[in-house]
């Protein structure tokens, strides 16, 4: 694991980089952290990611606010206070702003001698969920798969909702749901689903029966050992056939 800085538009996000042992060139992913954001459990997914082949940066999504060693995003959402906080944090992540971070990242990566290109992959858990589709939609031609677990508020009734740019995601799109969750009900699984049907955009979407919003994340309160090597399988899948070239 290296610590690392790269610029973007609004000055230097801090991140982490990781690779497998050897000189490579390995396939790139870009790892997006739950809005808990870098933490010992995302780097050890790193970490799996690398061992398994993979380049893999983990940016702290909320630098803007802070390095990731300074924000202290250790709490409940059943404290108000530590609820509002969150929230507020992620109202900072405009669909602009997300954009110019992607593009920052996407630069980086392509100037690694160790990345093998052009294609990168992304992974998204609960609220950068709806980042990783973002990502696949404003990047269509370096975007050739992105996964969400437990991802949040994929598919509402505002104007700038994920759901509304999957026609423009030309990789693959791979969704692991909750059937417990909250932040993304049955309705707006349905809704997402009939978005990606009707842009015939390529996808795959899982119901994980009994799982609840973060089965994903060892050390969550709602870890799902079994829904979480499910996802894992599936990570592994998608990005072994897609950045295999």
């Amino acid at each position: 694991m290296e610590d690392i800085e790269l610029q973007t538009r609004d000055g230097a996000m801090d991140a982490k980089l990781f690779q497998p042992e050897g000189r490579g060139p390995w396939p790139a992913v870009i790892l997006l952290t739950d809005a808990m954001g870098i933490r010992p459990a995302f780097e050890h997914m790193a970490q799996r990611l690398a061992d398994g082949g993979y380049v893999v940066l983990l940016p702290n999504v909320f630098y803007r606010e802070g390095r990731a060693a300074s924000l202290d995003l250790n709490g409940t959402f059943a404290d108000e206070a530590f609820r509002k906080r969150i929230y507020a944090l992620i109202a900072t992540l405009t669909p602009e702003r997300l954009r110019d971070d992607g593009a920052a990242q996407l630069d980086f990566l392509s100037r690694l001698p160790q990345v093998r290109g052009p294609k990168v992959g992304v992974a998204g858990y609960c609220m950068s969920g709806s980042i990783a589709v973002r990502l696949a939609a404003d990047f269509p031609d370096t975007i050739a798969a992105a996964v969400s677990n437990h991802g949040g508020r994929l598919a509402t009734e505002s104007p700038d909702s994920a759901h509304l740019r999957v026609g423009d995601v030309r990789g693959e799109l791979v969704f692991g749901h909750a059937d417990q969750d909250s932040s993304m009900p049955a309705d707006a699984i349905l809704r997402l689903e009939t978005a990606l049907k009707n842009a015939g955009v390529r996808h795959q979407s899982r119901l994980r029966v009994g799982a609840r919003h973060g089965y994903a994340v060892d050390g969550s309160a709602t870890y799902d050992k079994d829904a979480a090597e499910q996802h894992w399988r599936e990570l592994f899948d998608v990005f072994g056939r897609t950045l295999s070239t």
